[in-house]
């Protein structure tokens, strides 16, 4: 552009100059087409020159603005693809979506459309057999009806028979009747003969009798009395035998009756032996943690036993402590607050405070446990939570070294089986059983036996009344009100005197034994008395002479009611009497 205007100029400058010499003459037109030439190239180089600066600057801004312009447009272009491709990259990701709805949408109405098939062949199905149900029930309707049609026409023909039977028999009673009233008349003769025979042998007996004491010379009174006396005598051996007869049949099937059910019952129920103990001995990583727990000047050990009520024994045994305490429930919780302490390793006096509190609130969700496995275990269904806690604090009591909640179980299971073999409700037999020796989880703070404490507890969880009974008398089963008393009796004893159940002491061993033989031979007619099978047997040897076969038995009975009535014992006692006749000759 800028060179096309210089060019103009000059083209203009150079035509003006033409004209304007042209005009002037042609004298004057050489000299001033001369200056005139001069001038215009003066002019012409300046304009040149100017011309070529400015063409310079304006090419240069043009090449500045191009290249700037060419930046913007390739900036912009940048754009605008990347513009495009997320533009395109949304519409392939909205068509993509749209395709899997699609696909979803598809594949829904297929199992829609299965489904809705699948259930329509079911109804169809079900409809078939619902047809086919009613086709077989008219059909049994039908055969009913033509049985019952059947049925009513033999009743009737039964009917008619019956009918005629019964005027032949109205006709036999007829007959009947007459011939009773004939019978009639000779019974109330030959009774008057009778009678008038009886009132005549009486008279005769009479005389006799007077004859009797005339030759006797006694009177009716004497001679009644001493019959009767030499009758006692007489009957004194027979009564004997008929009770030594009819006790041991009674023995023998009562005997046979009690071991087959006493023997199921044992043989369905099995537990393990226990033996409580007053110490418990917990496990520390290395002697040194010994010294942590006396503490500085004794006062870890000091917080620790006055704030469980447990001793803490440390001594020299290696890598363990002992706790001692007779209360196992204060014994485990101190354990706990142990074990945790030397797991944790910080042990000071408010760090013991703390656990100790967080063991007593675990130990409690611990027996609210051990309760709820306990009634699991025995088949009780519905037992308050209350009765659950009771429970479980029996996990920590003992009665002559036997765990007295693991009895508790197995007195359920004994009396559940008894109650069903005689045909009562075991789930009432086995909560009675499992709730016996509920006075047993109390401390000494309620005063009173664990019978009367097991009673109340009872009546305040709402128990039932064969409950009460059972916890009431399973010590004497004889003054019971129901029969479940006397199977938890029962049950207890097995329970008892199971081998290994309970833990007796030498000395009261010995006493019981020596009690046993002292009582059989206060007896008269006992010569030797020996307690063997560790006191559940007794062996009572009389003299013959003094103690008859028939005296014997009634001997075994009175040694065994005077061993229930002064001695306390586990399980049962058997007395046998043993009678020996000898017959001794010397030949000379």
């Amino acid at each position: 552009m800028l060179y096309l205007f210089v060019i103009l100029a000059l083209l203009v400058g150079l035509g003006g100059g033409y004209f304007y010499g042209f005009a002037r003459g042609n004298t004057l037109r050489q000299t001033q087409e001369a200056d005139l030439r001069r001038e215009a190239q003066v002019q012409a180089q300046a304009l040149l020159a100017s011309a070529q600066a400015q063409a310079s600057e304006v090419r240069l801004q043009a090449e500045q603005q191009a290249v700037s312009t060419q930046q913007q447009a390739e900036q912009k272009a940048q754009q605008y693809r990347q513009e495009a491709q997320q533009e395109l990259q949304q519409q392939r990701q909205e068509a993509r979506t749209l395709a899997d709805q699609a696909r979803t949408q598809l594949q829904e109405a297929e199992q829609r459309a299965a489904a809705q098939l699948s259930q329509a062949e079911a109804q169809r199905e079900q409809v078939r057999q619902e047809i086919a149900a009613q086709r077989q029930e008219l059909g049994r309707e039908r055969d009913s009806l033509s049985s019952e049609r059947q049925d009513a026409r033999r009743e009737r023909e039964e009917l008619g028979r019956e009918i005629e039977r019964l005027g032949r028999r109205a006709e036999q009673l007829d007959t009947r009747g007459e011939r009773l009233d004939q019978l009639e008349e000779r019974l109330e003769q030959t009774q008057a003969r009778l009678q008038a025979d009886e009132a005549a042998a009486q008279e005769k007996l009479r005389q006799a009798d007077l004859r009797l004491y005339e030759v006797a010379g006694m009177s009716e009174a004497q001679a009644r009395e001493y019959i009767l006396s030499q009758l006692d005598e007489q009957l004194e051996e027979e009564k004997a035998i008929r009770v030594k007869a009819m006790v041991d049949r009674a023995a023998h099937d009562a005997k046979r009756s009690a071991q087959n059910i006493i023997a199921q019952a044992i043989q369905r129920s099995a537990s393990e032996t226990s033996a409580a103990m007053s110490v418990s001995v917990v496990p520390i990583p290395s002697d040194a943690m010994k010294g942590r727990l006396i503490g500085r000047e004794g006062r870890n050990i000091r917080a620790f036993e006055s704030l469980t009520g447990v001793d803490l024994i440390i001594d020299d045994t290696p890598e363990a402590v002992i706790l001692s305490s007779f209360n196992p429930i204060r014994r485990e919780v101190a354990r706990h607050v142990l074990a945790s302490l030397v797991q944790d390793g910080r042990i000071h006096p408010s760090r013991i405070e703390e656990m100790v509190h967080k063991a007593q609130d675990e130990m409690k969700g611990f027996m609210h446990t051990q309760g709820e496995e306990a009634a699991i275990e025995a088949g009780v269904l519905g037992l308050k939570p209350g009765v659950l806690q009771l429970l479980g604090r029996m996990y920590f009591r003992s009665s002559y070294g036997q765990n007295v909640l693991k009895h508790s179980v197995q007195v359920a299971h004994l009396t559940g089986i008894l109650a069903a073999e005689l045909g009562l409700d075991d789930a009432m037999g086995r909560r009675a059983g499992l709730l016996h020796d509920i006075g047993k989880s109390i401390d000494r703070e309620i005063e009173g036996t664990h019978i009367d404490i097991g009673i109340s507890l009872a009546k305040r969880f709402g128990e039932p009344l064969e409950v009460i009974d059972g916890i009431a008398h399973h010590h004497d089963p004889e003054n019971a009100e129901t029969l479940y008393s006397v199977l938890v009796a029962a049950a207890d004893a097995i329970s008892a005197a199971r081998p290994g159940a309970r833990r007796e002491e030498l000395e009261g061993y010995i006493k019981r034994l020596e009690g046993l033989e002292q009582i059989a031979v206060s007896f008269p007619g006992v010569q030797h008395a020996y307690a063997i099978q560790a006191g559940r047997e007794v062996r009572v040897i009389v003299e013959p002479g003094k103690v008859s076969d028939a005296q014997a038995t009634l001997l075994a009975r009175e040694v065994a009611a005077r061993i229930e009535q002064d001695m306390e014992y586990p399980g049962q006692v058997q007395v046998t009497v043993v009678r020996e006749s000898r017959s001794v000759e010397y030949a000379k």
